[in-house]
């Protein structure tokens, strides 16, 4: 491959010798009298490698070295100086040139310092593009990651994901209605990694997670001064979606006036920043999701209905997982393999009675509170086991936890002495994993009283 060097000097002479000198010696070589001209030819042609006099008829010292870095950051370039202008020189070298030489020249040393800039400019280049294809195999990597998981056993979630396979390639809008933790983003995840779409953005707000005032600004963008505390432009979520998918989720908690405007953006196919007179084409997938029912959340006017029949051309319905018993498992053999890499220690195997224990609990939490179990269990993980002692509280010990859980509830009213000295038991056994000498420190009594007290208030554990 023959280089192309780009000789930018205003000395004639300088010029005709240095072209003969290297194009002697293999390279293709472009010449410039003045900045303005070399600054064309740095776009036009494409140089590896620039020689740049700084003292030019239409630039100040280093003003053209400081444009070419800024056009062409991994520019490399090479200072011609007189010695009068050293100083200028080694400054140069500060604001990013590869080294200088000074006029005038020894020849073996002007081809050692173009042949070396040039492995510099080489490895560079190598350098970018690895970066750039290891971007391309994350982003493939975790494509595809998406797309084999989450494994599921269950029939209702096997029968969600054919749905998936369906309707995922195609633009229609999708709803994903389920209870808090089940998984919707996930879901919306896979959806979007197995669309035409895969290959953009998908960008999620949280309905639920800003301030109303926030949400308009972060779904619309904004321009500077739009509003107090507007300091600069903000492009907004719709733009950042562009040729994707926008995620909104808990879209019933979105003001009603806000669905009102995004309704028209669905119909219109066009929005404007806050502030800003532009009109700006909107080009996304809407996934939405909420973990209220429809019917409640239309009925309480949470959700408008024309905004809701516009979302809802495919809605999946994702059950609790203790409807799905069976998706237990593979979800605990997945968050087990995550942890474990994430943490650097060997995949640790579960023990069949801390098994049951987590195939028995009811998962108020869903997948999200059975994923902070299991991580929960691998950091406490002895010698590549999980035993029963290892689980969370709630886990270990489900009706102490329900128990505690309906004395809190009662709160409200006025106790009697008997249920909330009960209560304070069943929470002290619950946060002490059952240890009965630790829950009886930790309320301040005897062993032997704790004992009585147990088997006064019928606690069985």
């Amino acid at each position: 491959m023959n280089h192309r060097i780009l000789i930018i000097d205003d000395e004639r002479p300088v010029l005709m010798t240095l072209e003969a000198l290297l194009k002697r010696h293999g390279y293709e070589v472009d010449t410039a009298p003045t900045a303005s001209h070399g600054l064309k030819l740095l776009k036009s042609k494409s140089p590896s490698l620039v020689l740049l006099d700084l003292q030019l008829p239409d630039a100040q010292g280093l003003e053209t070295l400081d444009r070419i870095k800024t056009e062409l950051p991994d520019m490399q370039v090479i200072i011609l100086t007189a010695h009068d202008s050293l100083h200028n020189a080694i400054e140069s070298i500060k604001r990013g040139a590869y080294h200088f030489v000074s006029k005038p020249y020894a020849p073996e040393e002007l081809l050692s310092l173009v042949e070396k800039a040039l492995e510099k400019q080489f490895l560079v280049r190598e350098a970018e593009k690895l970066r750039e294809r290891t971007e391309q195999l994350e982003k493939r990597l975790e494509i595809a990651e998406t797309r084999a998981t989450p494994i599921f056993h269950s029939k209702a979630m096997q029968e969600i994901e054919e749905l998936i396979n369906a309707m995922a390639p195609s633009d229609a809008n999708v709803l994903i209605i389920g209870e808090s933790g089940v998984g919707k983003e996930i879901i919306a995840s896979v959806v979007h990694a197995r669309s035409r779409r895969a290959g953009k953005e998908m960008v999620k707000l949280n309905c639920a997670a800003f301030p109303q005032t926030m949400i308009e600004g972060e779904l619309f963008g904004y321009v500077k001064g739009a509003f107090t505390g507007a300091m600069n432009d903000f492009p907004g979520m719709i733009a950042a979606a562009d040729g994707g998918t926008l995620f909104l989720d808990e879209i019933s908690d979105m003001p009603a006036d806000l669905q009102t405007r995004f309704l028209r953006v669905l119909q219109e196919r066009e929005y404007r920043p806050l502030g800003s007179t532009r009109t700006m084409k909107a080009d996304f997938r809407v996934i939405a999701s909420s973990n209220r029912p429809v019917a409640q959340a239309l009925a309480e006017n949470r959700l408008r209905s024309d905004l809701y029949y516009r979302l809802n051309t495919f809605q999946i319905e994702v059950p609790p997982l203790r409807e799905r018993k069976q998706d237990i498992p593979p979800l605990i053999a997945l968050f087990l393999r995550q942890f474990a890499q994430q943490l650097g220690k060997p995949e640790p195997d579960v023990v069949p009675d801390a098994f049951q224990k987590l195939l028995d609990y009811a998962w108020p939490g869903n997948v999200r509170e059975l994923q902070n179990a299991i991580e929960y269990a691998v950091v406490l993980a002895r010698q590549g086991l999980i035993g029963v002692k290892e689980l969370p509280a709630e886990v270990q010990f489900p009706k102490l936890s329900e128990r505690a859980e309906r004395g809190a509830l009662l709160r409200t009213g006025v106790q009697s002495l008997d249920d909330v000295e009960r209560n304070a038991i069943l929470q002290a056994l619950a946060e002490c994993h059952g240890n009965k000498k630790k829950a009886a420190e930790r309320l301040g009594i005897q062993r032997a009283t704790l004992y009585n007290k147990m088997k006064r208030y019928a606690i069985e554990i």
